[in-house]
């Protein structure tokens, strides 16, 4: 994969994760901020950041919980320790740090 396919499906998960948050009811706000990263914030004052990390053509999460990378496998990002897919994890981890269920997917 190239830098411009890269970004450009990083562009892609990016705008599906903001989508899925304003359609979601729970207490979060969110931003894009230059560079490809996205800020989640929660009632609490805690964030998920998640972004693209061009070098290694992964995209990036950062949660209480611990820090993730997903790769593209060809149809979806997955997470290179335990392959789970990115949406589902990123549900988990913003319903934990928002304090009830969030369904990203």
């Amino acid at each position: 994969m190239d830098d411009r396919e890269f970004n450009g499906l990083a562009d892609v998960v990016l705008a599906q994760i903001e989508s899925a948050l304003e359609g979601s009811d729970a207490d979060i706000d969110f931003e894009r901020a230059a560079g490809g990263v996205l800020e989640i914030e929660f009632s609490d004052g805690s964030k998920i950041i998640v972004n693209r990390h061009g070098v290694a053509r992964e995209v990036w999460v950062a949660a209480k919980a611990g820090g993730f990378h997903f790769r593209w496998d060809g149809a979806v990002w997955r997470d290179t320790r335990d392959g789970a897919e990115l949406m589902e994890k990123l549900s988990a981890l913003v319903s934990q740090q928002a304090g009830q269920t969030v369904d990203l997917t």
